[in-house]
């Protein structure tokens, strides 16, 4: 295909393509003449990812072009892929981490036999963890951390879905570009319906199921 369909077919604009490709970021397509230039269905797999860890994942062009060298390292594994770009979506923030909040995490990592992310200034994941807590913790609640194991269990029946989802892709591209879609719009997903969990079991442990007034909320 030309530019042009390339450009239809992934919804990304014709200068937006040039740019991934002169930034690298999007393979050269096969010359047909010295102006025009031909693309597969390869270049449409990963214009999607780009797309989608810029346009989804918010990431740099600097972050983007890590994640795909990542990809498109031979020697590793699928899982190895994927830690790297559940990584570079994750953004620390910039919250002060506080010194029991960094110990509470590294203990949690240790018990799960996660000892590789352990130290907060090498995982932005753990780093993020960190911060959550740091923040319980400035508003009184040092407690919080005990709710991270039960929080593991459920959130690895979501995890065992979302795997299922992406395993269903043929290309790596198509499994990471799923799975940053999937991730990131997941959690908004996941937040939504964590409101409707908590209304329904807040119903049954701490409300009347007739009152009315226990109706999950509505915007007007």
């Amino acid at each position: 295909m030309r530019v042009g369909e390339l450009s239809k077919r992934s919804g990304v604009p014709v200068p937006t393509i040039k740019y991934y490709l002169r930034e690298g970021l999007l393979p050269a397509g096969v010359l047909t003449s010295p102006n025009q230039a031909h693309y597969d269905e390869e270049h449409l797999r990963r214009l999607r990812l780009v797309r989608a860890l810029v346009d989804v994942g918010g990431l740099s062009i600097a972050a983007v072009r890590e994640v795909l060298g990542a990809v498109d390292t031979h020697d590793d594994s699928l899982h190895n892929k994927l830690g790297a770009v559940q990584e570079a979506i994750s953004q620390p923030g910039s919250v002060e981490l506080d010194p029991l909040a960094i110990e509470d995490v590294q203990a949690f990592f240790e018990r799960q036999g996660e000892t590789e992310c352990v130290d907060v200034t090498e995982s932005n994941v753990t780093h993020m963890l960190a911060a959550a807590l740091s923040a319980a913790r400035s508003v009184g609640h040092d407690d919080f951390r005990e709710l991270l194991d039960p929080y593991l269990d459920g959130l690895k029946i979501i995890a065992q879905a979302d795997i299922d989802y992406i395993a269903r892709r043929g290309s790596a591209d198509a499994v990471i570009e799923a799975m940053v879609v999937g991730t990131l719009i997941g959690d908004a997903v996941i937040k939504a319906v964590r409101r409707l969990a908590h209304a329904q079991v807040s119903r049954e442990v701490l409300g009347d199921a007739d009152d009315p007034r226990q109706e999950i909320p509505r915007g007007k």
